[in-house]
């Protein structure tokens, strides 16, 4: 197949979340709060497992991969928002849209596999402890780690390429504050059946893959935990993957949301609103859910505060 570029168009519309004027000044508040907590929050996951060396074990290391990437994921999508609205002009180059789709399937597809890597951390710390260090050794969690970022980087470029070949008119407007791919594929004036395949595709196997592992770690823990004696030792296993649990449930239920909400409506406005849903809440809320479930979390943020 060649791939080329047949585009009768160098830049899109990015038409936000509104084209109400005066709401500009708020969006541009909330958006640039949203993205410093965000920001903030997880370089502060980062500084804090790196400065304790009692955090140096793969649980905190998944943790460290995962608020890397939730910067990243706000970092594609907010600051072009920003820049737009301060600007006053809407527009994105065709290659920076491009360009933003592939980073943002990457660390979209990167946080779903750091997640099911995390359940897989868990389940073998709470069912196989005696055999932890040796399984979960820094090797195999490096290795987990990159072949994650290997299959992301693989999937983006592949949806990228297949955007090449696709042409678009001139004045398309995307109802959204990024570029997302669906969007972009709905622009096109070609043939794109073989683009939304690729993305249905993508999405049972990268998406759903992911899910049953992190399901399938669950089933098993709650089993073992259930067997064991002590009310105390069940409260303990519990308690290493409460925070993990709660950043699961808020990553697929707000996707859930978004699914749910896009199919009873079809409004390109509504659907801008609920993104923020999946691309910007979940990642300013994961430090929050970190810190505060977590006792050892508490604890290296007091020590790196006091210094």
């Amino acid at each position: 197949m060649k791939f080329r570029n047949e585009t009768a168009i160098s830049e899109f519309l990015l038409l936000g979340l509104t084209e109400d004027p005066g709401l500009q000044p708020f969006i541009f508040s909330l958006f640039l709060s949203m993205y410093l907590v965000t920001v903030l929050g997880n370089l502060l996951i980062i500084l804090a497992i790196s400065h304790d060396p009692h955090l140096h074990t793969p649980m905190y290391f998944f943790l460290c991969s995962l608020s890397f990437n939730d910067v990243g994921y706000t970092t594609c999508t907010i600051p072009q928002l920003l820049v737009n609205i301060q600007a006053q002009n809407q527009t994105i180059t065709y290659t920076g849209c491009l360009t933003q789709v592939s980073f943002v399937i990457i660390f979209a597809l990167m946080g779903n596999f750091l997640l099911a890597v995390m359940a897989y951390d868990r389940y073998v710390a709470i069912c196989h402890p005696l055999q932890y260090r040796v399984i979960m050794n820094p090797r195999l969690c490096v290795l987990l780690v990159l072949v994650s970022l290997l299959i992301s980087v693989a999937d983006a470029l592949l949806h990228t390429l297949l955007l090449l070949r696709l042409t678009f008119s001139s004045d398309q407007g995307i109802p959204h504050f990024f570029c997302e791919l669906a969007h972009v594929i709905k622009l096109s004036c070609s043939d794109t059946l073989i683009d939304n395949l690729t993305v249905l595709v993508a999405v049972c196997v990268f998406a759903g893959v992911p899910f049953i592992g992190i399901v399938f770690s669950y089933v098993r823990i709650v089993s073992s935990v259930l067997r064991m004696p002590s009310s105390g030792g069940k409260h303990k296993a519990f308690s290493t993957c409460g925070s993990h649990l709660s950043v699961v449930s808020l990553f697929y239920g707000t996707a859930f949301v978004v699914y749910l909400s896009s199919a009873l409506s079809d409004s390109p406005s509504h659907s801008a609103v609920l993104a923020i849903l999946y691309a910007v809440v979940p990642q300013m809320l994961n430090p929050f859910i970190y810190s505060l479930r977590n006792r050892e979390m508490k604890e290296a943020l007091r020590k790196l505060w006091v210094g």
